[in-house]
């Protein structure tokens, strides 16, 4: 069954087939400092390593004319550090049982919680293929909807329709259903 529908915008340019297969990151650094330390990232490796050769500096925090009293600086030590990236990232999927998730839903003028309770509303009937909803939440920073039922087993049929009329107000509208995956770290190297 077809995934939910993403707007995405590609740049670059594939080169070789293999390649075709291969995400690139790139890393975003958050790294843990003992107390006191600084993480300072240059443009150039050549300034970066002209500072740890130093090794020491010292480092005026005074700002403005200030008498020789008032005046602070600290003296600091410069060292270099290694940072571990990812080399590779292997991450497994599996599909939910009791969970779906809703896509393409109506940009109505109504609250998203009241729009939550519609959608329970309609996929706890029976004759909609649903069964009993056990919780409901929109995905953050999403216009998707994950819906879990309190039985196994349900998922897979409304899965295999791919889509269905809910009706919501006075209208009736199409919502994509997909399978809602939830996803490991299989394996991950770092360099």
């Amino acid at each position: 069954s077809s995934l939910p529908e993403k707007k995405m915008i590609f740049k670059g340019l594939t080169v070789n087939k293999e390649d075709m297969n291969k995400l690139m990151l790139t890393p975003l650094i958050r790294y843990p400092l003992p107390g006191g330390s600084a993480l300072i990232t240059f443009e150039e490796a050549r300034v970066a390593q002209r500072i740890i050769e130093m090794k020491e500096h010292m480092v005026e925090l005074s700002y403005g004319e200030l008498e020789e009293l008032d005046k602070c600086s600290v003296r600091v030590q410069a060292v270099p550090m290694d940072i571990l990236l990812p080399s590779a990232l292997e991450i497994r999927l599996t599909p939910s049982r009791r969970s779906i998730l809703l896509s393409a839903l109506p940009t109505l003028d109504i609250p998203r919680d009241t729009l939550l309770d519609k959608l329970e509303i309609f996929f706890s009937k029976t004759k909609n293929g649903g069964s009993e909803v056990d919780s409901s939440e929109f995905l953050e920073d999403s216009d998707q909807v994950v819906l879990t039922f309190a039985q196994d087993g349900v998922a897979e049929p409304l899965i295999e329709k791919g889509h269905t009329q809910v009706p919501i107000g006075k209208g009736e509208y199409e919502v994509k259903i997909s399978p809602c995956m939830s996803g490991d770290i299989s394996n991950l190297r770092v360099r």
